[in-house]
């Protein structure tokens, strides 16, 4: 599934699902750089998000996995 992942002004970071046209913070991260990781979204969803370099410029489009939450 693709996934818009951007930093909101307020500072946090949003996920923005197109085919749903939804979007929620991102409330969970396994991994610090979230990158590689599964991460939990503001209603529950979690994606499994590709393996990137910790610096990668957002906001990215990446294809995400998603592993539950409905």
């Amino acid at each position: 599934m693709k996934v818009m992942i951007r930093k909101a002004p307020s500072g946090a970071l949003t996920a923005y699902v197109a085919k749903k046209d939804l979007e929620e913070n991102i409330v969970e991260m396994e991994k610090p750089e979230m990158w590689g990781g599964n991460v939990t979204l503001s209603n529950g969803w979690v994606f499994a998000l590709p393996e990137m370099a910790a610096d990668t410029r957002l906001p990215i489009t990446v294809e995400a996995r998603k592993l539950g939450g409905d």
